[in-house]
Order: C-alpha cells, then sequence, then structure tokens
C-alpha cells in the first residue's frame, strides 16, 4: 500500500489559502483535506464536518488531555486542532493529506518529526494588500482586521521556515504553482499526478 503524503498549508488570514486549496483539489484527485476541530464560531456558509468541526472549550480541551491532536494552537483567540487518528487514517489509505494550519502548528509538527510532511507558505504581495483583502471581506469588525494584520507580521516572518514559498499575486497563476508542486512531490514519490503509484518493474 502506498502511503500519502502530508501538505502543510499556512498563509495569513486573507492571504487566498482557502479558495487555492479548493481549486487545486478540485483539479487533482487523489488529495483530501484535514478537517480541523476549533473552538471558533462558524462564519457564514462554514459547514460542520466540511471546512471545520466546531465544539466547545472544554471538548476541545478534553481531546487534547486525550492525545488525539497531531498539533493544535491557539489562535486569534480560539483554540484549533488537527486529529491524530483522522490523518493517520487517510496517509495510509494513500490518500495524500492537507492540512490548512498557522504557522504555530506546523512548528510543532516539524519538529516531532512523527510524520513527515512538506511544507508550503502562502503570502499575500504585501501587507497593505493583504488589509484591502481582509477589508473587502465586510465579515469582520475592525478590532478583529487590526489583530489579523498584527498576526500576520508575525507569521509572514516564520515562512522561511518552510520547504516553499508561493506569492499569491495572481490567483491563475498562483493556483498553477501549487498544483505544479503536489505533482513534482508525488513524481518525487514514484507516483503520477494522479497520485497512483509508479509499478516499472511489474510491468518489466
Amino acid at each position: 500500500m502506498n502511503t500519502g503524503i502530508l501538505f502543510i498549508l499556512s498563509a495569513p488570514s486573507g492571504a487566498g489559502k482557502t479558495t487555492l486549496l479548493k481549486r487545486v483539489m478540485a483539479d487533482l484527485p487523489g488529495l483530501a483535506f484535514s478537517v480541523s476541530h476549533t473552538t471558533r464560531a462558524p462564519r457564514v456558509g462554514e459547514q460542520e464536518g466540511l471546512d471545520y468541526y466546531f465544539v466547545s472549550r472544554s471538548q476541545f480541551e478534553a481531546m487534547r488531555e486525550q492525545g488525539l491532536f497531531l498539533e493544535w494552537a491557539e489562535v486569534h483567540g480560539n483554540l484549533y486542532g488537527t486529529s491524530r487518528p483522522a490523518v493517520v487514517a487517510q496517509l495510509e489509505a494513500g490518500l495524500d493529506v492537507v492540512l490548512d494550519i498557522d504557522v504555530q502548528g506546523a512548528a510543532i509538527i516539524r519538529d516531532s518529526a512523527a510524520i513527515p510532511a512538506v511544507s508550503l507558505f502562502i503570502s499575500p504581495p504585501s501587507l497593505a494588500e493583504l488589509e484591502r483583502r481582509l477589508r473587502g471581506r465586510e465579515t469582520d469588525s475592525e478590532e478583529t482586521i487590526c489583530l489579523r494584520l498584527q498576526n500576520a507580521r508575525e507569521e509572514m516572518r516564520a515562512a522561511v521556515d518552510y520547504e516553499y514559498l508561493i506569492v499569491n499575486d495572481d490567483l491563475e497563476q498562483t493556483i498553477d504553482t501549487l498544483r505544479a508542486i503536489v505533482i513534482a512531490e508525488r513524481s518525487r514519490g514514484h507516483r503520477l499526478p494522479t497520485g497512483q503509484s509508479i509499478e516499472l518493474l511489474s510491468a518489466l
């Protein structure tokens, strides 16, 4: 059984990571999204079990005490965590798993080395452009926008710790770059762009 690849994607809020993931995952088979648990309230249009598992702080803390998270972090006053059993099951099924996590969670996974991972950081072209995008969403208060911009400065400093850095200036070009990285990593693992194993010896 061919074990899947774990991809870690991080980006400041508003950098366009969610849009990029949806487009690339629609284009490439064999990519699975790891749905995180969070204590924050759902945003408009978000669905339970599809975007996040929305839990109370007490539920989250109980799961953390049981060691059920591959990583967890507190971001913008809310808790986020990745289910260890769910990720392992997906990888063992041969799926490539995408983790949409913050820089704290990414560092935890890299430092633990429990599961090898390919790390990618999605950056906006500038903080000014990031502010324009955040305000354009019209979903956050002024206080929240200021907090996100402040955190973005720290997050962008962590980009040097990632294997890949992608600047999301032109959406279509950025989609092409992210898709190419996934395909290249699959090729390095002797797999087709679809994620299937290349069994050369059996064909000889």
